[in-house]
C-alpha cells in the first residue's frame, strides 16, 4: 500500500476529515455537488500543485492538508540528499492560508512547493476526466511512448544543448571575425609594450622601499655617524661615562652592600650599548652611497607610473593586469581559431546524431507494439474493430529527437485513423484515454493510481469493463477512482462516499466508509437516484455479488 492516510482541515468544504485508505481499489461516490473531486484537489495540492486563497474554506484561517505514505524503496536516497529525516511513513504537508500563501513540510522539516512535486512523481500517478486533452501534446506522447520503451532522452537533451552552444560559438566567430582581429591586434600591442617592462608580482613594492634607502643613503649615514661619535667621544662619550659611574659604585659595594644592584644596572647598561655601537659600525661599513643605481631606480619607477597613468591603473595592479590580457588574447585565439571550433561542432552534430538515431531504433521498435496494446484494451471498451496507431513523423534534429510522436485512433472498424484531438466523440475520447492509461499506468513507478471521473460517457457493459480493468490494477497497486458509475463501484474492494450537509448557515463535507446495506443503497442510488426501489436494491445487490 502507498498513500495510507489524509487529512484536511478547513479545505473547501471540509471542516475537518481524517481518512485511512487501504490497498486495492477503492472507488470515491456520492451525489453530483457533493465534493468527490475534493480529495484528489487536496492531494495535488499536498504533492506541490498551485496554492490560491480559494482553497481554505469560507471564515477559516488556513486549510491544511496531510498525505501520509508508506516511504517508497526509492525515495530514501532522495531525502537524504535532499536533508529530511528518514522515516517508516512519509508525511507530506501543506497549509496556505487565507492571503493565498502557503507553506509545505516533508516529515516535519520546512520544503518547498518544487521538492513536494519531485516527490509527488514518485508517489502518485493522477489520471484526470479530461487526461485526453493532454495526448493532443507532443511531449506527452512522446514521454508515453518513450516510458513504455524504457527510454531516457536526459543524454540526449545534454547532447542538444552542446551541439547548439558549439554552432553559437562557431557563428558568433564568423559574424565577429573582424572585430575578433582589431581586438587581438589591440591586446597584442598593450600586451607586447607592458611586457617589454616585465613587471614583477612584488616589484613595486621591492622598488620604492631600495629607492627610499638609497636616496636618504646620507642622512642615514649621518646619523650612524653621530651616534657612534655620542657612544664612543673620548670624555663626554657615553659609554666613557657609563664605565666610570659602574666602576664607582662598584668599588663601594663593601661598604654600601645596596650599591651592589645599581652597579648591575650599570653594568647591564654600559653592555648594551657597546652592542648597539658594534652594530652601528658594521652598520656604517655596509652602507654606501650608490648614485648610479639610484638612477637606475629612479628610470625604473617612472616606467611603472608612466604605463600605469597610460591604462588609467595603479602601479602595482600591472602585474595583474598583465596577466588577464594574456588569458583574454588565449581566449580570442581559440575563438578565432575556426577549423578547431568547426571541428568542435562537427563532433558535437555527431554525438548527437549518434544518440538520436539509437532513440528512433527504439521508438520505431516499441510504436507497434504500444498500439497493439492500446489497440486490444479498446475492444473491451465498447470500441470493437477500433484501431490504434503510434505514427513517428521525421522532424527536424530537437532536444527531444529526430521524429515527432502522434497517436491516432479508428474508433470503429472500417474507419481511417486520425489524430486522437480530431475524434468527434467524448465518449470515445473518454474510452480511449481510459485504454491507454490502463495500459501505460504500469510504467510508471508510482505505487497509488488515482482516476478522477476517467469513465465520463461511459456506460452499460463498457462500464463493467472499466470497474474489472481497475480491480485488475488493484491487485498490484493501490487505485482510488471517483466515478459516477454503480458498474465501476460495485467492483472495488473499498467504498466510499462523499456526503455533503448543511451545517448552520455554511455547507460542509464529508467522507465515510460504507458497507453492507449502506453499500447497497448506494449502489442502488447510482442506478436510480433518490427513491430506492425494490427494484433497485436488488439490483444494487445483484451487482454486488450478494443474493437478492
Amino acid at each position: 500500500m502507498a498513500l495510507k492516510r489524509i487529512t484536511l482541515r478547513d479545505f473547501v468544504i471540509v471542516r475537518e476529515l481524517e481518512l485511512d485508505l487501504s490497498n486495492g481499489f477503492s472507488v470515491l461516490t456520492g451525489e453530483t455537488g457533493a465534493g468527490k473531486s475534493i480529495l484528489i484537489d487536496a492531494l495535488q495540492l499536498a504533492l506541490g500543485s498551485r496554492a490560491d486563497a480559494g482553497t481554505v474554506r469560507e471564515g477559516a484561517a488556513r486549510a491544511d492538508i496531510s498525505a501520509e505514505f508508506d516511504t517508497p524503496p526509492a525515495t530514501p536516497a532522495w531525502l537524504e540528499d535532499a536533508g529530511f529525516d528518514l522515516a517508516h511513513s512519509l508525511l507530506l504537508r501543506r497549509t496556505v492560508d487565507a492571503q493565498g500563501k502557503s507553506r509545505s513540510w516533508i516529515n516535519g522539516s520546512p520544503a518547498t512547493a518544487t521538492q513536494l512535486r519531485e516527490i509527488g512523481d514518485q508517489l502518485l500517478d493522477i489520471h484526470g476526466q479530461h487526461a485526453w486533452q493532454s495526448l493532443t501534446r507532443p511531449d506527452t506522447v512522446r514521454g508515453l511512448l518513450d516510458a513504455y520503451a524504457g527510454l531516457w532522452t536526459s543524454t540526449l537533451g545534454q547532447l542538444w544543448t552542446a551541439w547548439r552552444s558549439a554552432q553559437k560559438t562557431l557563428a558568433d566567430a564568423h559574424a565577429a571575425r573582424d572585430s575578433l582581429q582589431q581586438e587581438q591586434e589591440r591586446l597584442a600591442w598593450q600586451i607586447g609594450e607592458v611586457g617589454k617592462l616585465a613587471p614583477g608580482a612584488d616589484e613595486w613594492q621591492e622598488l620604492n622601499a631600495e629607492h627610499t634607502r638609497l636616496s636618504h643613503a646620507q642622512a642615514l649615514l649621518d646619523a650612524v655617524q653621530t651616534a657612534i661619535d655620542a657612544l664612543e667621544g673620548d670624555e663626554s662619550g657615553a659609554l666613557a661615562g657609563l664605565s666610570r659611574a659602574h666602576t664607582a659604585l662598584h668599588n663601594q659595594e663593601r661598604i654600601a652592600p645596596e650599591y651592589a644592584a645599581l652597579a648591575e644596572v650599570l653594568a647591564s647598561s654600559l653592555a648594551q650599548a657597546e652592542d648597539a655601537a658594534h652594530s652601528l659600525h658594521s652598520t656604517l661599513r655596509k652602507t654606501e652611497l650608490d648614485p648610479r643605481r639610484l638612477a637606475e631606480l629612479d628610470e625604473r619607477l617612472s616606467q611603472w607610473v608612466s604605463l600605469a597613468r597610460r591604462y588609467k591603473r595603479t602601479p602595482a595592479e600591472l602585474p595583474a593586469l598583465l596577466a588577464t590580457w594574456k588569458q583574454e588574447l588565449a581566449r580570442l585565439d581559440a575563438a578565432a581559431d575556426a577549423g578547431a571550433l568547426e571541428a568542435a561542432e562537427r563532433k558535437a552534430e555527431a554525438a548527437y546524431r549518434s544518440e538520436a538515431q539509437t532513440l528512433s531504433k527504439a521508438r520505431t521498435q516499441a510504436a507497434p507494439k504500444l498500439a497493439k496494446a492500446i489497440t486490444l484494451a479498446m475492444q473491451g471498451l465498447g470500441m470493437q474493430g477500433g484501431q490504434f496507431q503510434v505514427a513517428l513523423q521525421k522532424i527536424e534534429p530537437s532536444a527531444s529527437g529526430l521524429e515527432e510522436v502522434q497517436f491516432l485512433v479508428a474508433g470503429h472498424a472500417g474507419s481511417t485513423p486520425r489524430p486522437v484531438g480530431k475524434v468527434a466523440s467524448g465518449g470515445e475520447l473518454s474510452r480511449i484515454a481510459l485504454a491507454i492509461a490502463v495500459t501505460t499506468s504500469e510504467l510508471g513507478s508510482a505505487q497509488t493510481l488515482i482516476f478522477d471521473e476517467v469513465d465520463s460517457g461511459v456506460g452499460g457493459a463498457v462500464a463493467e469493463t472499466v470497474g474489472r480493468l481497475m480491480k485488475q490494477l488493484g491487485r498490484d497497486r493501490q487505485v482510488l477512482a471517483v466515478t459516477h458509475l454503480p458498474q465501476v463501484a460495485a467492483c472495488a474492494d473499498h467504498h466510499l462516499v462523499v456526503a455533503k450537509q448543511r451545517d448552520g448557515k455554511s455547507t460542509v463535507s464529508s467522507v465515510s466508509p460504507v458497507q453492507g446495506e449502506q453499500r447497497v443503497a448506494e449502489v442502488a442510488r447510482m442506478l436510480g437516484g433518490e427513491k430506492l426501489s425494490v427494484t433497485t436494491l436488488a439490483h444494487a445487490k445483484e451487482m454486488l455479488g450478494l443474493t437478492p
